[in-house]
């Protein structure tokens, strides 16, 4: 049977497959080779005992059986440690607190690097006037999705839905942008594979300990304790180009084939900057990121 990890706690993994929720063990063949099952991961396991046969489940409601393979993973993450993230929600306000266009570009190129989709979710609209999303719009047009929501009062809810329609998604961005807020609309009165969501997100401060996935209708969310920030540890400076798509879209007729994009002659990325083609502000992220990589580099 086939299944996914919605929990990982105290040795056990907590397995939702065909409508019911297994509690398993993996098989020592994971420890002995370094493999460790993360949340999120599509595994095949073998069922000890189904729902209602067997006292040693956490629940009566949960059947038994053991993990014994991972699968072909899309991706993973070390902090959190959660595997397949197939659409991150980059989730930004527009007052309170006010964005960081580089704070939001480093999570964009994690998704980049992991090959996540990624849609950014902007919250507190209702709080916002014409120039303040300009800003975030004007940023990100034709890079990606922007979705426009607000917490408070439920719009933009059904578009943002319709985004994550068969996908584990994960929410990403800075603390007090709504993350928590958003997660419970798009979750409502659903029951999560191992309690009631209002209950588990319903906080107002991130007190999360672990990573879980909780199911929703037609799709999954992560709630993890991390995805707050990002510093691009390890990146190459010369993979950052590769990292924006709009830059990469113009990198092609520099005439020098290893231009950086500073201050080459010829550049063809910065030509597409001044032309409007490539904002601005998008441009002085990735400036930013990689003259810090290859700061890092010297060391």
């Amino acid at each position: 049977m086939r299944g996914t990890i919605i929990k990982g706690i105290g040795g056990f993994y907590y397995v939702w497959a065909e409508g019911t929720v297994y509690e398993c063990r993996a098989r020592g063949i994971f420890k002995k080779d370094g493999i460790t099952p993360l949340v999120g991961d599509d595994v095949e396991l073998s069922v000890v005992a189904p729902p209602g046969q067997q006292p040693s489940a956490s629940s009566p409601d949960m059947g038994v059986g053991a993990v014994e393979r991972i699968l072909k993973r899309l991706n993973w993450f070390d902090r959190p440690p959660v595997a397949n993230v197939e659409l991150m929600l980059l989730v930004a306000s527009v007052k309170h607190p006010a964005p960081s266009l580089l704070m939001l570009d480093r999570v964009a190129i994690a998704a980049e690097q992991k090959n996540a989709e990624l849609v950014v979710v902007v919250n507190k609209t209702d709080l916002a006037g014409p120039r303040q999303l300009e800003e975030l719009s004007e940023h990100f047009r034709g890079v990606y999705p922007l979705v426009l929501v607000s917490a408070r009062d439920g719009s933009g809810l059904d578009e943002l839905k319709s985004c994550l329609h068969g996908k584990k998604a994960a929410l990403a961005g800075p603390s007090g942008v709504g993350k928590s807020s958003i997660a419970n609309l798009l979750l409502g009165e659903e029951k999560s594979a191992t309690g009631e969501v209002s209950k588990k997100l319903g906080r107002g401060k991130n007190t999360t300990r672990h990573s879980e996935l909780f199911k929703g209708d037609g799709f999954f969310l992560f709630d993890t304790p991390g995805f707050t920030s990002f510093e691009n540890i390890g990146l190459a400076s010369r993979e950052v180009a590769g990292l924006f798509p709009d830059i990469a879209e113009h990198a092609h007729g520099c005439r020098f084939s290893d231009c950086r994009h500073l201050s080459e002659p010829d550049c063809t990325v910065r030509k597409a900057v001044e032309e409007g083609l490539i904002s601005y502000t998008r441009y002085e992220s990735y400036k930013e990121i990689y003259k810090a990589a290859a700061e890092a580099e010297k060391y």
